[in-house]
């Protein structure tokens, strides 16, 4: 899942699953939604192709946890389905919000967290605060054996939204892949997200990287995408 794939300028909303009582509610979000292309760091995860996507989203007070998938292309004999699982806290301190999570990318067909296997598992640690009508942020992801045999990795990310109309919001990022035994990269997106209603999003995206010759996959691209969360 992937943080940063749809910018979504509708907020979720939430059911209660607990007692209303409480102070502090089980509560649970879904997320549908269809893309042109499935792009993770700036790179597709689907040969180019259009992706199905969707979750479910659970929180109680600063914690969540959450299951989310999508269709994926890796080539022949390769996974056809990504299933992520992701777990962590939200804590606010001021007016800066923290997330301290950590993230399983799981594979059909794959084998688990073995030499060689797509599947990964990285921690996470982000900020980000409000600034006027705009929020800027930062992310660091890390994990300890990238798919591939690639080694320890790190991803680095700075991200920033803003509304310019009604309705409308413009948001982007800039990140920086290391990886142990592979070539590092650099990648940004900018797009703008229209609320149709309030639980259902558009979303025009550019997204680039610094290694064309890496293939195709890794090329600039314009992607479209709809999202519905409830």
């Amino acid at each position: 899942m992937k943080a940063m794939k749809i910018a979504l300028a509708a907020a979720a909303a939430t059911v209660a699953l607990a007692g209303a009582a409480s102070a502090q509610e089980l509560k649970a979000s879904y997320n549908l939604g269809i893309t042109s292309d499935y792009v993770f760091r700036g790179v597709s995860q689907t040969q180019e192709d259009p992706a199905l996507q969707g979750g479910v989203d659970l929180s109680y007070g600063v914690a969540y946890a959450g299951v989310w998938a999508s269709n994926v292309d890796f080539g022949a004999n390769d996974p056809t389905t990504e299933i992520d699982f992701y777990a962590g806290v939200k804590p606010t301190v001021g007016d800066t919000s923290l997330d301290f999570g950590v993230l399983y990318y799981g594979y059909t067909k794959d084998k688990g967290l073995t030499p060689g296997s797509y599947s990964y598992v990285e921690l996470k640690a982000a900020a980000s605060r409000a600034f006027g009508p705009a929020t800027l942020g930062a992310a660091v992801y890390y994990s300890p054996e990238y798919p591939g045999k690639g080694g320890g990795a790190t991803y680095f990310e700075a991200n920033a939204a803003m509304p310019v109309a009604e309705k409308l919001t413009l948001s982007g990022a800039v990140g920086h892949q290391t990886i142990k035994n592979y070539a590092d990269y650099s990648t940004w997106n900018v797009g703008l997200a229209y609320a149709l209603t309030d639980k259902l999003a558009a979303d025009l995206r550019y997204h680039d990287t610094s290694e064309h010759g890496l293939g195709k996959i890794y090329d600039s691209r314009v992607v479209v995408s709809l999202k519905a969360a409830f």
